[in-house]
């Protein structure tokens, strides 16, 4: 019973224990927390209304994926929130509004009643900026949420640290990083509360039939299977739509515009990330070829190499910093991982490799940034190579090249020290 439910959910979000997420927002204005199931969208919601100090009667909290909510009309649940409290909330956390058919229509007609801060959370990428922009005429602003950084794994595993750090400290630093990289950010796997294991089975279970093939009534659950499982196996790699359909049509009858449909699906359940070639044409970036990230390194069904775990945690890093990262190829095929823009301008250019000295970074990672500067070079871009444990910065030459490149350790860089 929605009565039931609304009282019900209060006296579990005032015993829980919330830990704070590195995500500033004003609830002043429309919001939406947008991000990959299981992130910790909930429990943001649950930590606004307690930093807020909401009593029970100021705020409605909805999951709507709640058994007790999907079966039910959502016009009731102001009306049910008034008989209970006889009054009106002040603040409405809508979560998981994807799930509502004609979600924007509702969310729309409560923001224009002007009498309440709304607060969506979802799992689907079309409550993103661009896409809440045209779907509530530009009425919200989105935050993305993405499973924990490894600035907040520490938080979560109590680790504090000082602003100088001994050797000591360092090695403790860079040994939870490893276990970040083998484990991931799933807040339920870093607390211990479901092993990485089990807790992956289940989430890619879920994402398909749930987010997948039941939100976009999908025919052929068999190819969207494969193909999920093809873009987890590509990470920090190229992705070819008919490498995949080659492959699949081996196996169950499919067409190549169905491969490039579901390929563009799965970006909107936010598991999945793509990233273009820049070009200084729109057209070209659009159609270049993509390559793949994984919204967290828990998903990988496969030990990969720690180099390509690293530049995954980069690419994370560097949307939550509010950046669009491209990958750069200059004509004789050397490629940068990260060209970084700021307006029209080039900002910085980044290599990711896993080293720990000078001697270890290979030459083609060098030779692609100077490539990569001298075409670029009227921009005067920042070169910067993200390694294990390696810092420094140098002027180097290779064969006419040049350029001064900046050599960062990952947790240093990741933890902005």
């Amino acid at each position: 019973m929605l009565r039931d439910y609304l009282i019900e959910i209060k006296r579990d979000i005032s015993e829980l224990r919330v830990y704070p997420r590195d995500i500033d927002v004003n609830v002043n204005y429309p919001l939406a927390i947008v991000g990959p199931r299981r992130a910790g969208k909930s429990f943001f919601l649950f930590h606004l209304i307690k930093t807020l100090n909401l009593n029970e009667e100021d705020y409605l909290y909805v999951n709507f994926e709640d058994y007790e909510v999907k079966t039910t009309d959502p016009s009731q649940l102001l009306p049910t929130h008034f008989e209970i409290y006889r009054r009106e909330p002040k603040y409405l956390f809508l979560d998981e509004v994807q799930s509502i058919k004609n979600w924007s229509h509702f969310v729309y007609s409560l923001v224009e009643r002007k009498k309440y801060r709304v607060i969506l959370s979802g799992s689907s990428s079309k409550l993103l900026s661009k896409e809440v922009a045209s779907f509530l005429r530009g009425r919200f602003l989105s935050k993305l949420l993405l499973p924990l950084s490894f600035s907040e794994f520490l938080t979560f595993r109590n680790v504090m640290l000082d602003e100088i750090l001994s050797r000591k400290d360092i090695s403790i630093v860079r040994g939870y990083l490893m276990e970040y990289l083998k484990n991931g950010g799933f807040p339920e796997i870093v607390l211990g509360i479901i092993r990485k294991k089990d807790f992956v089975r289940q989430y890619l279970d879920v994402v398909l039939y749930r987010d997948f093939v039941e939100r976009f009534n999908i025919e052929n659950p068999e190819a969207a299977k494969f193909i999920l499982y093809s873009l987890i196996q590509s990470n920090a790699s190229k992705i070819s739509s008919n490498k995949i359909y080659n492959q699949l049509r081996q196996i169950t009858k499919v067409s190549n515009k169905t491969v490039r449909k579901y390929l563009s699906l799965f970006q909107d359940t936010l598991v999945i990330f793509f990233t273009k070639k820049f070009h200084y044409s729109a057209k070209k970036t659009h159609l270049s070829q993509p390559k793949i990230y994984l919204c967290d390194l828990s998903l990988e069904l496969e030990e990969d190499g720690t180099g390509r775990k690293m530049e995954n945690v980069v690419f994370l890093n560097l949307i939550r910093r509010d950046q669009e990262p491209f990958y750069f190829e200059t004509h004789e095929g050397y490629e940068v991982d990260f060209l970084i823009k700021n307006g029209f301008r080039i900002k910085q250019l980044i290599q990711v490799t896993y080293a720990s000295s000078f001697d270890e970074i290979e030459h083609r990672e060098i030779r692609a940034l100077l490539h990569a500067y001298d075409v670029l070079k009227e921009h005067k871009p920042e070169l910067l190579v993200i390694t294990w444990d390696y810092e420094d910065t140098r002027e180097i030459r290779w064969f006419g090249k040049s350029g001064k490149i900046r050599f960062v350790p990952l947790w240093k860089w990741l933890l902005k020290i």
